[in-house]
């Protein structure tokens, strides 16, 4: 297996999950800066030139959330939960969270950190704000599933758990207001114990 990533937002859960896993698979750097998702070798993966990508033989998986599920079930790993009802709830969130909830963080993101990381302007007060009220509001519905849950489905991590946090390892970066969210602070605590949360990305020396 192959894993395409760069050291941003959504390739962060397919490099958390892999080093976590212990997936069997080559790293291969990306640098967007230097327009390696525009090339044309890139785009012969992924057309829509994007990270993450992973190739596994004969497939190829664009989207981080569908890369981490193929990755547990590989794995053989309760990451991708074994019932069916589990399942269902793991689409759910991560339907959720890819509607809602990282879409906002996600702006924020992009304003507090892809911007001055590649020079590309000072945060705009008119992205911030209405993607802080959205925040706000999911965020409220997180915290309120969280109480008195480990994890966001079922008793055992998931990859739910890894698609839908992917954008609070930046939270202070971000400015998000986690002091007013107690249970979804308590919850990426619990994640933050995993070394492979904490540290996801490959060495360079490592990879492609």
């Amino acid at each position: 297996m192959k894993l395409y990533y760069s050291e941003v937002l959504n390739p962060r859960k397919a490099c958390a999950a892999a080093k976590y896993l212990n997936s069997p698979v080559d790293y291969v750097h990306v640098d967007i800066a230097e327009g390696g998702t525009s090339s044309p070798d890139f785009l012969a993966v992924n057309p829509n030139g994007k990270v993450p990508v992973l190739t596994d033989g004969e497939l190829t998986l664009w989207e981080s959330d569908a890369i981490i599920c193929h990755l547990a079930r590989a794995a053989g790993s309760p990451l991708w939960p074994k019932d069916d009802a589990d399942k269902i709830e793991v689409l759910r969130w991560s339907s959720w969270n890819a509607n809602h909830f990282t879409r906002a963080t996600g702006a924020l993101y992009f304003e507090h950190v892809i911007k001055p990381l590649f020079g590309i302007g000072a945060p705009d007060p008119k992205e911030i704000e209405p993607a802080m009220a959205e925040f706000h509001r999911f965020g409220r519905v997180l915290d309120d599933h969280l109480r008195g849950r480990s994890y966001l489905v079922g008793t055992d991590l998931s990859v739910a758990d890894f698609a839908v946090a992917v954008s609070l390892p930046y939270a202070k970066q971000m400015k998000l207001p986690l002091d007013r969210f107690p249970q979804i602070a308590r919850w990426h605590d619990r994640l933050n114990a995993l070394p492979a949360w904490r540290d996801p990305f490959p060495s360079r020396l490592s990879s492609s």
